[in-house]
């Protein structure tokens, strides 16, 4: 993440073993309403990250984490306001690489790995585990919420014109 994140929270992965560590990420009230601002929502009444990081060789780190957070936004047809539950689990693999510009290392993928699943590539071994939670959080976001029951209606009287007939009006001449 940039440095306008709204959370963060920086490990050094050169002390990291290959047992690992698991950190919990919970910010307070206040950091949590920087990142409903940040993810321009109404509220994040609740966010919770666990994340387990591994060392897979001396440039490679494992990261696993599970997100429970809550959202309140506005309704897209209501304005009412809709709480949304996010439960995510995901995984990235780390791949450090000013550790390797001198020696290069192989990086295998699994059999049927794609694009998408190369590693992540960091230049510096001080990480902000938090942009990670952050990324999938603001992707797991709803963008058109509806409370319960709420369905869009166009406005009542004539039907609107197709915009293929506005189309040919313009071909029309005048």
């Amino acid at each position: 993440m940039t440095s306008d994140a709204p959370f963060e929270k920086f490990i050094e992965l050169s002390t990291l073993s290959e047992a690992g560590m698991d950190i919990v990420l919970a910010p307070s009230e206040s950091e949590r309403a920087q990142i409903a601002e940040w993810s321009d929502v109404t509220a994040v009444p609740a966010f919770e990250a666990k994340v387990t990081l591994k060392r897979v060789s001396p440039s490679r780190f494992s990261y696993v984490a599970s997100l429970n957070a809550q959202v309140v936004q506005p309704c897209s047809v209501t304005l009412e306001p809709v709480t949304q539950t996010i439960d995510e689990e995901f995984s990235r693999e780390l791949h450090l690489t000013h550790a390797t510009r001198h020696r290069p290392e192989l990086v295998e993928l699994a059999p049927g790995a794609g694009e998408d699943e190369a590693p992540e590539e960091i230049d510096s071994p001080r990480y902000n585990v938090a942009g990670p939670v952050l990324e999938e959080f603001s992707l797991a976001i709803d963008p058109y919420p509806r409370a319960p029951g709420a369905a869009y209606e166009p406005p009542s009287g004539e039907k609107p014109e197709s915009p293929f007939a506005v189309l040919a009006k313009l071909k029309e001449p005048h």
